[in-house]
Parts: C-alpha cells; sequence; structure tokens
C-alpha cells in the first residue's frame, strides 16, 4: 500500500478557506508566504495545559469553567500527554482514500449519556480581545468537528459537540503578573462534517488545479502577479 497522504485539521482549515492554495500547498508543496510566528500563544498554551492540569489531579474544574461545561475533565493524564503531541496525537487512516488525519487535542472533557462515557473535544484559545459572535464557529469549527472524528475512530465516543475557552488580557499588574479574561463558548463538533471535509478534500486534490478564490489576499496577489 501506498504511503498515506497526512492532514491535519490546520491544513482543512486552509482547505475550507481557499482550494486553490490547498491544492497547491499539498500537490505542489508551494506554500504561502509566512512572516515570524508570534512564540506567546504557544507560550500560553504551555502553561495553561499544566494549570487544567492541576485541577485534573484533584477531580475538579477551574474555577473560571465551572458551572459553563458538561462533564469533567478527562482523567488520565498520561494518555492525554499523547493525545497532546503531534508525534503521538490521535489518528485515523481511511484506507480507501489513502489518507490520515491526524491531530493534538489541548484537552478532553467526559460525561456520561445513557450511562455510556461521552468525550468533548477542548481547545484553548489565547487572543488580544473577546471573540465576536460568529468567529468561534467560523474559524474552529472544522478544528473541533476533526478531533470528534478523530476521538471517535479511536473508540471514544462525542456528543456532537466542544468547547473553546478563550484567555484574553485584563490588565498587567506589579512584578509582571498579568490578569485575564475567560470566555468558555459551546460549539458543532461534527465527526461527519470533518469526514465530508477530508473526502472533499481529497477529491480535490485529484482534481485540476481550481481557479483563484475571489476572497482569498494570496490568489489575488498571485493574479496581479501573474500567477
Amino acid at each position: 500500500m501506498k504511503k498515506s497522504l497526512k492532514l491535519s485539521p490546520s491544513t482543512l482549515n486552509l482547505f475550507l478557506e481557499c482550494p486553490r492554495c490547498f491544492w497547491l500547498h499539498i500537490n505542489e508543496r508551494i506554500h504561502r508566504p509566512r512572516g515570524p510566528f508570534p512564540s506567546l500563544p504557544g507560550g500560553m498554551d504551555d502553561v495553561i495545559k499544566v494549570y487544567f492540569d492541576k485541577y485534573r489531579d484533584q477531580e475538579k474544574l477551574p474555577p473560571e469553567i465551572e458551572g459553563k461545561v458538561e462533564g469533567h475533565l478527562f482523567p488520565d493524564t498520561k494518555l492525554l500527554n499523547k493525545w497532546r503531541d503531534w508525534r503521538t496525537g490521535l489518528e485515523y487512516t481511511n484506507e480507501a482514500l489513502e489518507t490520515t488525519l491526524f491531530g493534538a487535542l489541548d484537552d478532553c472533557l467526559e460525561t456520561e449519556e445513557n450511562k455510556e462515557k461521552k468525550y468533548i473535544p477542548l481547545d484553548y484559545k489565547t487572543r488580544g480581545y473577546p471573540p465576536k459572535e460568529g468567529d468561534s464557529e467560523k474559524y474552529y469549527g472544522n478544528q473541533l468537528s476533526c478531533y470528534s472524528l478523530l476521538l471517535e475512530k479511536n473508540g471514544y465516543p462525542t456528543t456532537g459537540f466542544g468547547y473553546l475557552v478563550y484567555y484574553y488580557p485584563k490588565k498587567v499588574k506589579e512584578k509582571g503578573s498579568v490578569s485575564f479574561h475567560v470566555k468558555t463558548i459551546k460549539i458543532k463538533a461534527d465527526p461527519e462534517e470533518a469526514a465530508k471535509t477530508v473526502k472533499d478534500a481529497i477529491k480535490l486534490l485529484h482534481g485540476p488545479i481550481p481557479s483563484h478564490h475571489s476572497e482569498c489576499e494570496y490568489c489575488i496577489w498571485g493574479r496581479r502577479n501573474g500567477d
């Protein structure tokens, strides 16, 4: 069997945003230009994981999400840390499509429906300002749907929704201490929708290069420069 093509939620986000850029990214290895990548979100992500794990060990929820989410924190820290790592994270291979979807969860909740354990993907987001209405679904719906698909295919049935926990700055205090606002948003996380996105993305890759996307700034730049 040929080596599977590997896709991630972020790669599929590119497909949903601009099919042409996605086609070039995978088929021609032509990637969008990138500037310096800020390290603060990654650093925040690491310390938030440690913070959540402290409450996991106490079998509690962090107080800022208490009453705002269903269930409790996934109790198996060792397994969760594997899921958090891109190298050992959740994977699902569609043999018919010769494609593997992989992803790294930030966190997971465990709940119970009709005496059956169910699992809910949870992702931390650090940003400068509170999210606007509809932004969560627009920018992160596919990500949580992919996580739900990965959980389902690895034997962890899901609920059809997930949570985003936003941290955005409130004020700076003495000695470099920064306090944050925290906003928790529940959005749809549909594994069937993620599976369809994978299928549609592979179908596109096997076809001709798509036309320029009218709302893609990279396509607009390329067209102006003779692409």
